[in-house]
């Protein structure tokens, strides 16, 4: 006999002959009992069985009732040794307190068969009622469910759970052993374009196309998981020589750039990868995912399509993101943003004949933030939205009283512009403060007019409608910005800076801004050239033809009473 059964006595009890005959349960009622899917099994206080069914007998292994005399507490309890020993001695101690204190227990038993579900009941008379299951079916159906909760559906892979687990796995190792592994997280570029103007049914189909890829990269040692739409992780393992995920990160971005085919489209997207690895940037899970995901903001940061290692100070400077944001989350409500007004001048009359609204943020520590540090950032986490609607309030506000009926120029990001109510906005902005419509002017860049242009021109032409004059700023910079003037009529381009600042350096610059304002000429339209600073600059600006002219040498931008106190002096007598 076994240890583990030793120790329980009270079950070490067979049929005693000289107990006389047994009361055997009615016919009917044995017939009903076997029906059942579970087994069932009475012992009375001297350790007799009393009753028991056929299916109890098939499932614990007993002897047929034709066996004489004897059924030992061995007997019943033979699928005991066929458990592992662990689960032997597991099971021993329960069945010993259990039958010491005499209350209800429940467990599994995995045999080499099946696996049992087996319940234990005390009985008034002192007895026991034992119940037996075969839970097979349902713990394979629940293992199943277990294993497609760990893999992604779409594309196979595992999914976040299953690559914390290997994960959690890497990092024991790396502990007990010194072993190494590496983080790689991967964020697709130019994906949600596809999802956009394909349909979701291609972007999926896409996804599965670089899963294959990237699972074609690894190791059998390594993982490769999908943990978002568009994001991938790879956990290479036995990592010792950095050089060695470089090369594999190196392979995901050309690798995941090449062209797919999918269903009939030709489609290029890129790859940015973030790397971190253990020991070095974390030995704990959550540490490593953190300082990888930093490594992947700065490749995307760096112009995508690239792989960047985490690097100590980038967790710095995103400590000072995040506080700059929630710094600028409050800033509206502490009216710590102010608006400044930078002037621009008819180069024919020599008159001012309107103002660029440019916006400031006095932080209450850091003083004057500059535009170049916060504007990306707020249109980012959208926050550009909000922030965007008080400008073109404040600015019509202040417009409306200046002593000079000037146009005040607002820019418009292209965030504003995927708002349904941009419009209304900027009616209820005209409304509240008074402004004649025709004063308004809505500065845009190309890239607005790359996303939905459709709907975007629809949007530029209800501006015109209610006399809102619309510009085109940045002119030159951009790729397509000359078919964007046959497509919609604008009142006027700006030309960048970059232009006005190579006058002196490059011999084109002349002929570029010569042929940027005989353009506009043509289409009637007015040419503005910013950032003029020298008089030189002036002076050939003006003989290429452009009708206005921005910059320092104008005026620098200035507050809101530094401006009026400025149109004061300058307006002319008639």
């Amino acid at each position: 006999m076994p240890p583990s059964l030793r120790a329980l006595p009270a079950l070490q009890v067979g049929f005693d002959p000289a107990g006389g005959d047994r009361a055997r349960p009615a016919p009917a009622l044995l017939a009903g009992l076997n029906a059942l899917p579970q087994g069932l099994l009475l012992i009375d206080r001297l350790g007799r069985i009393i009753l028991r069914t056929d299916r109890v007998t098939h499932l614990l292994g007993l002897p047929g009732e034709e066996t004489p005399d004897r059924v030992s507490s061995r007997q019943i309890l033979f699928a005991l040794r066929l458990a592992p020993r662990d689960g032997r001695r597991a099971l021993a101690r329960q069945l010993r307190c259990t039958l010491e204190q005499r209350r209800s227990a429940a467990f599994e038993l995995a045999i080499e068969t099946a696996c049992l579900e087996i319940e234990l009941h005390p009985v008034d008379d002192g007895g026991w009622s034992v119940s037996v299951a075969d839970v097979s079916l349902r713990r394979a159906a629940e293992a199943q469910a277990e294993e497609r909760a760990r893999i992604d559906p779409l594309t196979g892979l595992p999914n976040r759970l299953l690559l914390r687990e290997h994960l959690d796995e890497a990092l024991a190792r790396l502990a007990r052993s010194g072993e190494g592994c590496a983080l790689l997280v991967i964020d697709l570029d130019r994906f949600k374009p596809v999802n956009d103007t394909l349909g979701h049914p291609v972007g999926d189909a896409l996804l599965v196309k670089v899963a294959e890829r990237l699972r074609s990269t690894l190791r059998a040692t390594d993982t490769v998981a999908r943990i978002g739409g568009d994001e991938f992780v790879i956990l290479q393992t036995a990592v010792s020589n950095p050089g060695d995920t470089q090369a594999l990160a190196r392979r995901l971005v050309d690798l995941v750039g090449r062209t797919y085919m999918v269903d009939g489209h030709l489609l290029t997207i890129g790859a940015s990868v973030g790397v971190a690895f253990a020991p070095d940037d974390g030995r704990d899970a959550d540490r490593l995912l953190k300082n990888a995901d930093l490594a992947l903001y700065r490749a995307k940061l760096d112009g995508r399509g690239t792989y960047r290692f985490f690097e100590p100070e980038m967790d710095a400077r995103m400590q000072a993101r995040r506080q700059m944001e929630l710094d600028m989350r409050q800033a509206l409500a502490r009216r710590e943003f102010q608006l400044h007004y930078q002037p621009q001048l008819n180069l024919e009359t020599n008159q001012l004949t309107g103002c660029e609204a440019l916006i400031r943020w006095r932080h209450p520590e850091r003083g004057m933030v500059s535009p170049a540090e916060f504007i990306p950032l707020a249109e980012e986490i959208g926050l550009i939205v909000p922030i965007g609607e008080w400008v073109m309030r404040q600015a019509c506000r202040d417009a409306a009283a200046w002593p000079v009926p000037l146009s005040i120029a607002v820019n418009v990001s292209p965030a504003q512009f995927k708002s349904d109510r941009l419009v209304e906005m900027i009616l209820s902005a005209l409304a509240s403060s008074g402004l004649p419509a025709p004063r308004l002017e809505v500065e845009i860049t190309e890239g607005v007019l790359l996303q939905e242009g459709e709907k975007t021109l629809q949007t530029l032409h209800r501006l015109r409608d209610l006399g809102v004059r619309v510009s085109m700023d940045d002119f030159g910079t951009g790729y397509s910005s000359l078919s964007y003037l046959r497509s919609f009529p604008f009142d006027k381009i700006k030309i960048d800076r970059s232009f006005v600042k190579d006058l002196a350096s490059k011999p084109d610059g002349d002929a570029i801004i010569r042929a940027i304002a005989g353009l506009g000429k043509s289409l009637g339209m007015t040419t503005v050239a910013e950032g003029v600073e020298t008089s030189e600059q002036m002076q050939r600006i003006r003989a290429e033809g452009c009708t206005d002219v921005q910059g320092y040498l104008i005026s620098r931008p200035v507050p809101a009473n530094d401006l009026v106190a400025l149109l004061t002096r300058q307006r002319s007598p008639a």
